[in-house]
C-alpha cells in the first residue's frame, strides 16, 4: 500500500479505449469502502461512460476553468466519475467524506493499472441551475453538492516521477 501511495500520479492524457466493466466496478467498490463520518456512507458516486453525457460534462466544467472553453478538463479520459455529498447544512462532514471517496478510488485505480486525475470545479458546476438539472438527470436526490470528479482510463504515457518531498512536510511532537 505504501508503494502504491508513493507511485500514484495524476494522469493528464488518456487512451481513447474504454476501461472494462470489471475495472470500473473495482474502482467504484473501493470508493464505497472509504471512511465516512459515523459510517453514514452518504456520498454518491456516479460513473459516466455515455459519450454524450461525458461531452456535456467536459463543456460544462470547461466554462469554470481558467484554461478556457476549448480545454478538455478531463484530459480525454473515457470515464468520468463524479462524487456528490450532502450539503453542509445536512452533514458538515459530507464534503470531507466525498474527498476520501475520491482519494480511495484514485489509489484503487492505480493498483489495477488505471490512470486517474482529480478534477475540480464540481462544487461550482453543480451549484448552478444547469448543474442541478444534470444531477436530476443522473437520478440524484436534491440537497447534494458536487465534491469532485475523476478522469479515469488507461494512461496514454507513463507518469512523471514524484517530485522530492519537502523536508518540513510533517512534524513529530513528543
Amino acid at each position: 500500500m505504501l508503494d502504491l501511495i508513493r507511485e500514484r500520479r495524476s494522469i493528464r492524457a488518456y487512451e481513447p479505449r474504454q476501461i472494462t466493466d470489471e475495472e470500473l466496478r473495482a474502482v467504484l467498490e473501493a470508493g464505497t469502502y472509504a471512511p465516512t463520518g459515523h459510517g453514514l456512507q452518504d456520498p454518491y458516486i456516479v460513473a459516466v461512460q455515455n459519450p454524450e453525457m461525458c461531452d456535456r460534462l467536459r463543456r460544462f466544467n470547461a466554462t469554470f476553468s481558467a484554461s478556457g472553453p476549448d480545454h478538455d478538463p478531463f484530459y480525454g479520459a473515457p470515464t468520468i466519475v463524479l462524487v456528490f455529498a450532502p450539503k453542509p447544512e445536512q452533514n458538515p462532514n459530507g464534503f470531507a467524506n466525498g474527498t476520501l471517496v475520491l482519494g480511495t478510488m484514485m489509489l484503487a485505480a492505480h493498483a489495477i493499472g488505471l490512470g486517474s486525475c482529480w478534477i475540480n470545479r464540481e462544487r461550482e458546476m453543480f451549484a448552478t441551475p444547469e448543474g442541478e438539472a444534470i444531477m436530476a438527470q443522473l437520478g440524484l436526490p436534491q440537497g447534494l453538492m458536487g465534491v469532485g470528479a475523476l478522469a479515469l482510463g488507461y494512461a496514454a504515457a507513463p507518469p512523471k516521477p514524484a517530485k522530492p518531498r519537502k523536508p518540513d512536510y510533517y512534524r513529530i511532537i513528543k
